[in-house]
């Protein structure tokens, strides 16, 4: 397959990318506005293929996207471009407003215009996937999970911005026929993220010795999704979901953020010990707004229609990457030079004043 990857430089893109041209062989375009959250050192391991091509661009931009689609000749678009963190979008919307919103209409434009250039057939066999997220459907109580049929109940900016964007995907669907099928994911966790999320943030916080700053108590509940078993979800659903169609991606790995963070210090306490636990430095500060308290994912739909399990479960998950941010500082290293001072005292610092994780 010949396959467009929107944001294809960013955590879950690149995981994505990379599965596609190593375990699928697939020939893929990245198109990436290179935000600060956008790193072509996570395509490293791809980026000398023949399958792998790239253009840095805003998907704002539907004329140059549009002439990207029809050089490249696409039979899918799995659009991950987003701004993500719930924390930015508190402090500043209007980034999630015109990228997750405006871009993903201009997306849909250009790919509703490219399609119509293509034989019956091609036009038949093309999809597009819109990566979305579970916290459109807002808050869980203790009981229950997210199923594709959960109302949305957006709390954030982020997630009403999401919440937006899959309803003008799926009305891209039932008003011009696009082939359009909508994902929606627990958090995800892995190698090459970007270090202002939960689990990075607290590893590198760890190694520096600095503290580990949890909202409120710590209660607040996410299901946890490894990268690599998000990425082969996608791959599968571009190469047989049906359109229209919604597919909820979850780990089935509820956890606490406080006893996230406990594990990434047990894990720490045995990769890089200290004279005392590394836990002595969780603290805990001011809760941020509207803190959804529990998202939960049911993907059984996703299990038994198109037979994809996850792989990784939790604890090997997360000690591969706890693991993986000690051994490439490489990578995240370069990415202090964006911050003054260093990535992890400046990461520190602001989340410990008032906000921290997602």
């Amino acid at each position: 397959m010949r396959i467009v990857v929107t944001g294809g430089a960013g955590f879950i893109g690149s995981a994505v990318v990379r599965h596609l041209i190593q375990v699928c062989d697939t020939h893929v375009l990245v198109i990436d506005k290179l935000t600060y959250a956008g790193n072509l050192a996570s395509l490293s391991a791809v980026a000398h293929t023949s399958q792998f091509n790239f253009i840095r661009a805003d998907i704002c931009e539907t004329e140059r996207v549009l002439n990207a689609l029809v050089q490249f000749r696409p039979q899918a678009i799995l659009h991950l471009a987003a701004e993500s963190h719930v924390d930015r979008s508190i402090n500043g919307a209007a980034d999630f407003v015109q990228t997750n919103i405006v871009g993903t209409f201009s997306l849909l434009e250009a790919a509703r215009r490219y399609r119509a250039t293509l034989d019956a057939d091609a036009a038949d066999a093309f999809r597009f996937v819109h990566v979305s997220t579970d916290e459109v459907y807002g808050s869980l109580s203790n009981e229950g999970l997210f199923t594709e049929e959960s109302s949305y109940d957006p709390s954030s900016p982020y997630s009403a911005s999401k919440a937006a964007s899959d309803h003008l995907a799926f009305a891209w669907h039932r008003t011009y026929g696009l082939p359009v099928i909508v994902t929606n994911c627990s958090n995800n966790y892995g190698a090459f993220q970007y270090p202002e999320k939960l689990i990075p943030l607290m590893i590198l916080n760890a190694v520096q010795g600095r503290a580990l700053p949890i909202y409120g108590n710590g209660s607040n509940v996410r299901d946890w999704l490894h990268v690599d078993d998000h990425a082969r979800a996608l791959g599968l659903i571009a190469a047989h979901g049906r359109p229209g169609a919604r597919y909820n991606v979850g780990g089935r790995n509820e956890r606490s953020n406080l006893q996230v963070v406990n594990q990434i210090c047990a894990i720490m306490d045995e990769l890089m010990p200290m004279a005392a636990p590394h836990s002595r430095l969780i603290r805990f500060v001011e809760d941020r707004p509207g803190h959804d308290a529990r998202y939960a994912i049911d993907a059984f739909k996703l299990e038994h229609e198109l037979g994809w399990q996850a792989q990784e479960d939790f604890e090997s998950g997360l000690y591969k990457t706890v693991k993986w941010f000690m051994d490439n500082p490489w990578w995240w290293g370069p990415l202090s030079e964006r911050f003054e001072p260093p990535l992890p005292r400046r990461v520190g610092q602001f989340v410990g004043g008032s906000l921290c994780v997602s």
